[in-house]
């Protein structure tokens, strides 16, 4: 029986080239030719293959030290690199069955770099080589030691598939000494934690390790049955290296039940594969399962030329366990064919590595052999102490303490069997009662209408509640809006009754005074300067007030489109020099030409003539009013300033508040609405503007907006 490692594949072979052989050669069920001759072709045609297989074994464990000497060449390696530790761990587990002084080497030297480096995925995988190398060398103690330090690591950094490669080899090495009970343990542990992570592939390895346990006891029957539940998981994996391996240990156990037909059939099965991929370890075993096939039909030819082949692939492995059934099964082969002097040194030399490397089971075999030998002899002191041992050795194995553990499992699978049986006849007994389910679902249906009926009845109120709510929730917002129109209408009355009705009263008296001739020709004309600047004033009081109506009302709509900024200041300083004349004030544009922005014209134009309407008003006789512009990246930034009177900071703080109705008479008694900056500042914004004032009392006024400069794209579009 071989037991599954679990490392960087899910075997623990190498890969080389071996020649596939088909089934009615293997069998010898269609060959004419005397057998000796068949054999020499067949053994000639083996030892061809075989130098393949070495040349493509070598191959890869080439490939591998050259990427590692690789990654040593590049700029600025370091062994502390997570790359090169994880290429030194995989070189020294191909060393594994062929140089195992390499993996030891190897092996810790990964462990002192991944040390350094902190990686504790690198330290697991060199702990468990290490484990490797102390178990192919039957040091039990050492190995154990090292497979737990990898499984504490593996706990600690919570990496589940080393965690289960470092606890399924554990197992393995408990079994390997023997000890069965913690072997067992082990290996529930590890199955606990695969089917938590629903890793099928560890739970068919240890599922498969579970059954080798009972094989090792002679209990075949259950470890059928554990073999039966890894072939299930298999076909859901769809590995077909994982089904070999099975069917490789299956056709063992086969073999010892004395089932040859299905052992041949199950050993067939996996060879195939075993000789596609390459796998030798595996491969190697196959043979020797299948030369022991032979061996119980009492084919000595055919057994032996099996052995022989897998002898042959031995000799690149150094896999001392699995050599063991090997020598012992073809010294029982020799024995067979009454070659008592060749079968006894094979028995001697599988003896001596189970002492070598502490193997309780295959010492047991060969003592089993050498006694048999040792009788035909009739040297039968040296045959009883080979019984004795036998005996003693089969005792260990079996003591009460492993069967007790192993009956535990067997006991629990039975009670799995009971419970399946349990739930049939419950099944039965419950259809003895489906008449009364059927009375209790007719109640539960008038129930579940009633409760459909009243549920509905709550959802129809629910669904009239929150449309009142809705509802409720409008009239509030229309009551809203309507007291802000309200609002709006006041304000307007207000600007209406205060600031235009004044001037036009005085223009309607005046022309009256004149139409009665109360008042001559020459005093009229000298009130046409005053009478000017009213008009002025009435013009574009007005003007901001259908704009603000506008904005108030509906909403302002902008137009975007590319504006000269230099035109725009020109047109008003044109439009209000008589203004400025009139305070003896000076208007200076220092914006260059083709100032091109993108924005709303007409808004733009209402921000200027507003922004420079109030420098005029708010500065007194004899200042300067300097319109300005600076470019940054994407926009235009205007500065608009004046020598005026100033502002203090609580004005400067609510001077664009809509709300905040702030109207100051000018320098000259001007009057204003008390719209303009509020207006000013809801057209920069919706032209993606910003506006801001800077002032200090008695110093002046500096207003500043901007506008998106105009690109190519704008140009294009307008």
């Amino acid at each position: 029986m071989r037991i599954h490692n679990i490392y960087y594949a899910a075997d623990n072979a190498s890969y080389i080239l071996v020649a596939r052989m088909k089934p009615s050669m293997a069998q010898g069920t269609t060959i004419t030719y005397p057998f000796h001759i068949r054999m020499r072709a067949l053994m000639l045609f083996f030892c061809c293959i075989f130098s393949l297989t070495l040349f493509s074994q070598q191959k890869e464990r080439d490939s591998l030290e050259a990427l590692v000497k690789q990654k040593q060449r590049e700029k600025g390696f370091s062994v502390k690199d997570s790359t090169y530790i994880d290429l030194l761990n995989k070189l020294a587990y191909s060393q594994r069955f062929y140089k195992p002084e390499r993996l030891l080497i190897i092996s810790k030297e990964a462990k002192v770099y991944s040390a350094s480096a902190a990686y504790d995925e690198g330290k697991t995988e060199a702990l468990i080589n290490l484990g490797y190398y102390y178990s192919d060398k039957g040091k039990f103690k050492a190995a154990i030691s090292k497979f737990k330090a990898a499984l504490d690591i593996a706990k600690s950094i919570n990496d589940s598939d080393l965690m289960l490669s470092a606890q399924n080899n554990l197992a393995g090495e408990y079994s390997y000494k023997g000890d069965y009970s913690n072997a067992l343990e082990g290996y529930l542990d590890g199955l606990e934690v695969a089917e938590k992570n629903e890793n099928d592939l560890m739970r068919s390895i240890i599922t498969e390790n579970i059954a080798h346990l009972y094989a090792s006891q002679n209990d075949f029957e259950q470890a059928l049955f554990f073999y039966k539940q890894v072939k299930k998981i298999n076909e859901g994996l769809k590995k077909p290296i994982s089904s070999a391996e099975t069917y490789a240990n299956m056709g063992s156990i086969y073999a010892d039940m004395g089932k040859l037909e299905y052992a041949m059939y199950n050993v067939n099965s996996s060879i195939s594969v075993f000789e596609k991929h390459n796998i030798t370890a595996w491969l190697a075993y196959a043979y020797e399962v299948k030369g022991k096939i032979y061996l119980k039909q009492k084919k000595y030819d055919w057994a032996l030329f099996w052995y022989n082949q897998s002898e042959m692939l031995h000799k690149s492995l150094e896999d001392d366990r699995a050599e063991i059934d090997l020598l012992n099964g073809m010294a029982e082969t020799y024995l067979g064919m009454g070659k008592d002097s060749i079968s006894e040194q094979y028995a001697i030399k599988a003896f001596e590595i189970s002492g070598k490397i502490n193997f309780k089971e295959g010492k047991q075999k060969c003592a089993k052999t050498l006694y048999r030998i040792h009788k035909n002899k009739e040297d039968y002191a040296t045959a009883l102490n080979y019984h004795e041992l036998f005996q003693e050795l089969s005792d260990t194995i079996s003591r009460t303490e492993n069967k007790k553990s192993l009956s535990l499992l067997k006991t629990k699978s039975q009670y799995e069997k009971q419970k399946a049986e349990l739930i049939i006849e419950n099944e039965k007994q419950l259809a003895t009662q489906r008449n009364y389910v059927n009375a209790a679902l007719v109640i539960l249906m008038i129930f579940i209408v009633v409760t459909f009926l009243v549920h509905r009845s709550e959802k129809i109120q629910k669904n009239l509640n929150e449309e009142l709510r809705i509802k409720t929730a409008t009239l509030e917002e229309n009551e809203k809006e309507l007291k802000n129109i309200n609002q709006t209408k006041d304000k307007l009355f207000s600007i209406v009754a205060h600031d235009l009705r004044g001037p036009i009263g005085a223009f309607q008296g005046l022309l009256n005074l004149f139409k009665n001739g109360e008042i001559h020709k020459e005093e009229f004309m000298g009130f046409i300067p005053k009478l000017g600047n009213d008009i002025d004033h009435i013009s574009f009081t007005l003007n901001n007030l259908l704009s603000w109506g506008q904005a108030q009302m509906n909403g302002l709509i902008t137009k975007p489109t590319v504006i000269s900024l230099d035109n725009l200041v020109k047109e008003n300083i044109n439009l209000l020099s008589e203004t400025a004349t009139t305070k003896s004030i000076k208007l200076i544009s220092t914006i260059p030409e083709n100032t091109m922005a993108w924005g709303d014209g007409d808004q733009t134009d209402i921000v200027i003539r507003n922004l420079i309407s109030n420098a005029i008003k708010f500065t007194p006789n004899n200042g300067m009013v300097t319109i300005a512009s600076r470019e940054n990246d994407d926009h235009w930034e205007v500065a608009i300033r004046d020598t005026g009177i100033g502002m203090d900071e609580e004005t400067q703080a609510r001077i664009f508040d809509q709300n905040a109705n702030i109207t100051t008479y000018g320098t000259a008694n001007e009057k204003g609405t008390g719209l303009g900056l509020s207006l000013c500042k809801e057209m920069v914004e919706k032209n993606n503007g910003m506006i801001w004032v800077e002032s200090e009392l008695k110093q002046g006024t500096c207003f500043f907006f901007t506008v998106p400069k105009a690109h190519k794209r704008y140009q294009q579009a307008s």
